[in-house]
């Protein structure tokens, strides 16, 4: 077992050292996938059981100002981060010339990785989402989808970061970029009180602006693999697998969140609306 133990710690060293980039290698969180590892280890400990253990016998702490600020932050950074895709210029012809071959263009690579710390930087902080729900007591919107998808995210922009930046990572985070300025501006007027719940009517074609967005990302990918683009295709194959999980996922919080009830007729010919249960 310690023979099997030090050839794992060999093999996982002679990775991280063939795959290192002195540049982003030197950037904060960048050296070790430990310090993220263990915050995603402290986050679900937290959401799943010591914040419910502690707020079990407390008020929900009042927080309208924090989250105004918090959701407000968000749309300004999402706008900044998708601005990222226009500082250099002719970038997007750059990118349609050579969308299916990595970059060799030094500024292009540069801003791919930068670009990419930011969004890492991003799905970090947006791990206070949960923290804010628990602090709230709205427990019941700690789902499996919400924790999956908030993990995930930091743990695969890390990897993506480190070990395969590709071309794929500049549509696919500009796109989910995108949708959360959308999404974080939804939050921030809801955020506001009662006056402005006029303004949410909007609020069931979120999860549909979602599900477009894994669509379209679906898209790409499967061109990409179908014009045999010269990239890094374990990432390629991991995006897909990702995206095909989080549509799954989506797609059935939809149905059970939106889903009409089902009108059946009772045993009696009265007629009672039953909701439909979906598994």
């Amino acid at each position: 077992m310690s023979s099997f133990m030090h050839m794992m710690v060999e093999n996982y060293n002679e990775m991280i050292e063939s795959k290192k980039d002195p540049i982003v290698d030197s950037w904060y969180l960048m050296h070790s996938p430990l310090p993220l590892v263990g915050l995603i280890a402290i986050y679900l400990y937290f959401v799943l059981d010591l914040g419910p253990r502690l707020m079990k016998n407390r008020s929900a702490f009042e927080m309208k100002k924090v989250l105004v600020l918090y959701n407000g932050y968000q749309v300004i950074f999402s706008l900044w981060l998708c601005s990222r895709a226009f500082v250099i210029e002719d970038v997007w012809s750059y990118a349609l010339q050579n969308g299916c071959t990595n970059p060799t263009n030094g500024k292009y690579k540069e801003m791919l990785a930068t670009c990419a710390w930011w969004y890492l930087f991003s799905k970090i902080i947006e791990l206070l989402d949960t923290v804010f729900f628990v602090l709230r007591k709205k427990q019941s919107q700690v789902t499996f989808l919400h924790v999956y998808h908030h993990s995930i995210m930091v743990l695969f922009t890390w990897g993506y970061l480190k070990f395969l930046p590709g071309e794929q990572g500049m549509f696919i985070g500009f796109l989910n970029s995108f949708v959360h300025i959308i999404m974080y501006t939804y939050y921030l007027l809801s955020a506001l009180g009662p006056k402005y719940q006029k303004y949410l009517w909007w609020k069931k074609y979120m999860t549909w602006i979602q599900l477009t967005q894994f669509l379209l990302m679906l898209l790409y990918l499967v061109a990409i693999i179908a014009m045999d683009c010269k990239l890094p295709k374990a990432l390629t194959f991991f995006f897909f697998g990702n995206v095909m999980v989080f549509l799954y996922l989506f797609s059935d919080f939809y149905r059970k969140a939106y889903k009409k009830p089902k009108r059946v007729r009772c045993s009696d010919d009265s007629i009672i609306a039953k909701e439909l249960k979906v598994e």
